[in-house]
């Protein structure tokens, strides 16, 4: 019994030792798959490619299809992809393209692995190079990419401006794209096909119109000095410290190149001579700095010919000392028009915000305009006798409409007019924040006003100031709701006057 138990015990180790042996010596007929396949989108459109070691494969096959059967061509197929070179960046690859991805393990001596696969959606190339200035103009761009990289459309917005791409361009890898509108900003799409290849935004130049370029590099005293009749001046962005009176003895006019990007002219008055005329575009005028206290434009000869006309449109004037606008000379000034600016701090030390002493416009128009923060202590319109006195036969017609008066004119007149012949329309503005009032001289004439808005401003429509004016209407006095009024944004929230169109429309 002792013997045949012994024998089974051998028997089952002789048993045990050749499975063992069997399990170590494993022979398969193929390699095993690789696991864990990732695929992730890297670049636009490489794909990078990893997955779990196998121990008995000598390389990897990798297979890219446009078809979930992996039927046909594949698109790419890359071979002979040693483990260490894990993880694999295929590239060469169509953007916005979904592919099939399979992998399969190679051994030596034996059959491939099965395939493993994955699914990935590569995205919009980007094969548009740069463009900078050089390569723009007011009409026109020009677009770069790598030279022989395949392109059918280069499309255009706003404006859908389709531009097909030629043979030669696509050697050059360059586009030239003309007819575009100055001051624009463009979205260019170029596509292969229904693939798109590249996208890139652009704004075109300003179109200087055959205007003279100045930098802040120049002296603007000098530029504006020698100036001949008719030039007109584009100012590029950026700060020009000037700090001094510059005479314009002829008629010109200046603007800022890049209305996005005024340029900040510091400490410049303008003294106009020789009935001038000027016109004030897209600057950012500041007093600060200047060498003298003064108005940031005085006329400072007279003459019994009348001045072209003054414009200031779309410009930003803050901290002058004196005033904006000084006529203490006999000039007549054919028009004066303020539309669309932003007047702030202009103290009004000795001076009125605009003032006319012994002078006379023709027409004043002064329309969407903001003005805060200034001439607290004095008058916010003057125009003395003195200029129906040397011009007796002028008729002054005063338009004011659609602005925003904020903190202004504090315990003053706004219209402090006292010309012997003139008309005054005052309508649809918004007046905010002070204890001043229209007038109290007899021989100011109000020939409209009507649909103004007059918050915290009581004195507009009830002065007890002997000999005021008061608006009787119709007129409101609602909380145009300011966004920030101490940041400079009178956004108004009211509806009923936005509906009703009171005030700056820039804040509506």
């Amino acid at each position: 019994m002792i013997a045949l138990l012994l024998g089974s015990s051998i028997s089952f180790t002789g048993c045990k030792d050749d499975l063992l042996t069997e399990i170590t010596t494993l022979d398969v007929p193929r390699v095993f798959s690789p696991t864990e396949l990732q695929a992730i989108v890297v670049n636009k459109t490489g794909v990078r490619l990893n997955w779990k070691r196998v121990s008995n494969a000598t390389s990897y096959t990798i297979e890219f299809f446009e078809n979930a059967e992996f039927s046909g061509t594949p698109a790419k197929t890359i071979s002979q992809i040693s483990f260490e070179q894990l993880p694999y960046t295929a590239s060469g690859l169509s953007g916005e393209t979904t592919y099939f991805v399979r992998v399969k393990a190679v051994g030596e001596g034996i059959d491939d692995s099965k395939w493993i696969s994955a699914t990935v959606t590569t995205d919009a190339e980007q094969i548009f190079k740069n463009v900078n200035a050089d390569l723009l103009t007011a009409s026109s761009v020009t677009l770069n990419w790598p030279a022989g990289e395949a392109a059918t459309t280069i499309t255009l917005t706003p404006g859908n401006i389709t531009h097909a791409v030629t043979s030669a361009e696509i050697a050059k890898g360059e586009a030239v794209i003309s007819g575009l509108t100055p001051e624009t900003t463009y979205t260019a799409k170029m596509t292969n096909g229904s693939k798109v290849r590249g996208t890139m935004s652009f704004t075109t130049l300003l179109d200087l119109g055959g205007a003279i370029k100045v930098s802040p590099s120049d002296n603007l005293a000098t530029v504006f000095g020698s100036a001949n009749a008719g030039d007109v001046f584009a100012l590029m962005p950026g700060t020009y410290n000037v700090n001094a009176e510059v005479i314009i003895s002829k008629s010109i006019s200046i603007k800022g190149a890049k209305p996005s990007s005024k340029p900040v002219v510091n400490g410049l008055v303008f003294k106009l001579r020789g009935n001038a005329g000027l016109s004030l575009k897209d600057l950012n005028l500041t007093g600060a700095g200047a060498t003298v206290s003064n108005q940031a434009i005085i006329y400072d000869e007279a003459s019994d010919n009348p001045y072209g006309a003054l414009s200031v449109q779309d410009c930003e004037i803050q901290n002058y000392d004196k005033g904006m606008l000084y006529v203490n000379v006999k000039a007549r000034i054919e028009a004066v028009t303020f539309s669309g600016n932003i007047f702030k701090n202009i103290t009004g030390t000795g001076g009125d915000f605009i003032d006319f002493r012994n002078g006379i416009a023709n027409t004043l128009l002064f329309e969407n305009n903001t003005v805060y923060n200034s001439v607290e202590a004095r008058d916010l319109f003057r125009m003395d006798g003195g200029g129906s006195t040397n011009f007796p036969g002028v008729m002054s017609v005063i338009t004011i409409r659609t602005n925003t008066f904020y903190g202004v004119s504090k315990a003053n007149r706004f219209l402090y007019i006292r010309l012997a012949s003139h008309q005054i329309h005052f309508t649809k503005n918004l007046v905010a924040e002070t204890g001043g009032y229209h007038t109290n001289q007899a021989s100011t004439t109000i020939t409209t006003m009507s649909n103004n808005n007059y918050y915290n401003a009581p004195n507009f429509t009830a002065s007890a100031t002997s000999g005021a004016k008061n608006d009787t209407g119709p007129f409101t006095t609602l909380n145009p709701g300011f966004a920030n009024p101490a940041a400079g944004n009178f956004t108004i929230s009211n509806v009923d006057l936005k509906a009703n169109g009171i005030g700056d429309p820039r804040w509506r």
